[in-house]
């Protein structure tokens, strides 16, 4: 389970951007929500399911993501992705003096096997700056291990004997990360990390379907235990779809060439005809109608080349949010709503808000421009966020619970008037041609 990410250029950057999942002590009517949307992990600490980031275009919502990804990626692969003499692929904030030299920094706050952990770097594109991780085995929050670079030394700090990573810093690059060494050499607690990270958060864009496609594919497979849900959300999501048929292409066999033939050449045929090979595809089945509207037959829709763009987008996700919902894992979604109407993205939503069918506390985070999603019956006040560049070009994070607000408001008026920010500021189009035509 997510609690919070901050991303920024160092420790004490005041323009660091925290993003949190734990839900805020809120009175009134959103607390009706809480049953659906908020989950207890203990006594004291409570977190929301989803999470929705608004902003104006350039604002940064696709960058927090972004960063999050590369965070992701540089955790798991640090330690066997790059090279010595590779630089780190951070980019520093190049609008202000004051960063444009200092180090790029990533912290994440997480549960994994109910203890919380906190981990953390900060890197130039020459090296790690320094590396952290707390944890909390029971009621107070202790130091696993810190490592610091002065300049001249890479220092490990302290190491805890509960981390049990002995010998290991010696052998960590400048341009690596430590936690990705240890994983490496088998260290218990760095490789559960490593392990939650790359099989318990998801970080997509909506831009991108075909990975997602290629996904629900293989789900869709027979003897799944994904493939019955993933079928019915597509079929309930008034697409017109009545079912969905796996056509999987029969590529050569081995076997089924002639004895006499070289096994040199039959091996280079395998390749060939891998190369030319169609990946398994998926067709749609559609109810056809006579004259009178009487149903007579049922046609088969190739899905890439017939169904629109939407319904693609929907077949494409499906199995990656059945599989988040059901697994328990974290999913950040950059532009959910591309090519979505904004029904089908509500929908989305209300099945992570669900007790009933977000009963594994699945968490989604997603950015979008859907302002329809707005609304007090669909999200706490904390659940709302917003990106706005401040004056000096950088992106300022903030939640709707930091206003003061009647609880009947409506969250995408007032948005849309300009009263959260977070929306663009349109000069006077008309004198674009006016001159040069006069």
């Amino acid at each position: 389970m997510l609690i919070e990410v901050s991303i920024g250029n160092y420790r004490s950057f005041k323009d660091k951007v925290t993003f949190s999942m734990v839900a805020a002590n809120i009175v009134a009517k959103e607390k009706e929500l809480d049953e659906n949307n908020v989950f207890a992990v203990d006594n004291e600490l409570k977190l929301l399911k989803s999470a929705a980031i608004y902003g104006a275009n350039a604002s940064g919502k696709s960058n927090l993501a972004k960063a999050i990804k590369f965070m992701k990626w540089f955790m798991i692969n640090s330690s066997k992705e790059t090279q010595s003499t590779e630089k780190i692929g951070v980019e520093p904030f190049g609008l202000s003096t004051e960063t444009e030299n200092q180090p790029s920094f990533f912290e994440i706050v997480f549960i994994l096997d109910d203890k919380k952990y906190r981990y953390g770097f900060e890197a130039t594109q020459e090296s790690i700056v320094s590396e952290w991780l707390f944890y909390v085995p029971k009621t107070r929050e202790t130091k696993l291990f810190e490592r610091v670079y002065d300049g001249k030394t890479d220092k490990m700090e302290y190491l805890s004997k509960t981390f049990k990573g002995e010998g290991i810093h010696p052998k960590t690059r400048r341009n690596a990360l430590f936690i990705s060494v240890a994983a490496q050499f088998n260290v218990a607690i760095a490789d559960q990390i490593l392990n939650w990270l790359t099989h318990k958060l998801n970080i997509v864009s909506g831009l991108e379907d075909r990975e997602h496609l290629n996904y629900t594919i293989n789900c869709l497979t027979e003897g799944n235990e994904n493939q019955t849900e993933i079928i019915q959300l597509i079929k309930k999501l008034d697409l017109g779809i009545k079912e969905i048929k796996l056509d999987q292409q029969i590529g050569i066999d081995i076997d089924s060439l002639p004895t006499d033939i070289p096994i040199i050449i039959k091996e280079l045929m395998l390749k060939r005809e891998a190369k030319k090979k169609k990946a398994s595809s998926l067709q749609t089945l559609h109810q056809k109608f006579d004259s009178q509207g009487n149903s007579i037959s049922m046609e088969l829709f190739d899905l890439e080349v017939q169904e629109s763009e939407g319904t693609k987008k929907i077949v494409a996700i499906a199995g990656l949010l059945v599989d988040t919902l059901k697994n328990g894992k974290i999913l950040i979604f950059d532009e959910l709503d591309a090519r979505l109407h904004p029904l089908i993205s509500k929908a989305i939503v209300e099945l992570f808000n669900s007790k009933e069918t977000n009963y594994n506390h699945a968490q989604l985070i997603f950015m979008t421009h859907d302002t329809n999603l707005l609304s007090n019956k669909l999200f706490r006040r904390d659940q709302i966020w917003f990106t706005e560049k401040n004056k000096y070009g950088a992106t300022d994070l903030y939640s709707l619970v930091e206003y003061k607000i009647r609880n009947d408001a409506s969250f995408e008026s007032d948005y849309i008037k300009g009263k959260y920010g977070a929306i663009p500021f349109i000069g006077n189009l008309s004198q674009i041609m006016g001159e040069s035509n006069a």
